[in-house]
């Protein structure tokens, strides 16, 4: 219990000291300089992603319903063959 006091007082310690010192400031330039290299890029965050990937699947349905439509009315479109028909010599 002793041990987990004394790493605890020391955590605290190097946090306290890394927040104030030259590392806080190293972590600010570094998350700054790595935001404006992910603007130069032509990324997408991840909630438009999926905001893509949903219209996407509906898309590719509204696509398989309306294939599956058009075959329905080729179907009733095609001439009707069977005994009806006059066959040819």
């Amino acid at each position: 219990m002793i041990r987990q006091k004394i790493f605890d007082d020391i955590s605290s310690k190097v946090n306290e000291v890394l927040s104030q010192g030259p590392a806080k400031d190293l972590e600010k330039n570094m998350r700054a300089m790595l935001q404006a290299g992910f603007s130069k890029l032509d990324l997408v965050t991840r909630e438009e992603f999926d905001v893509q990937q949903e219209v996407l699947t509906r898309t590719r349905e509204k696509l398989r319903q309306m294939e599956l439509r058009i075959a329905e009315l080729e179907k009733q479109l095609a001439p009707k063959t069977g005994d009806d028909t006059p066959a040819e010599s």
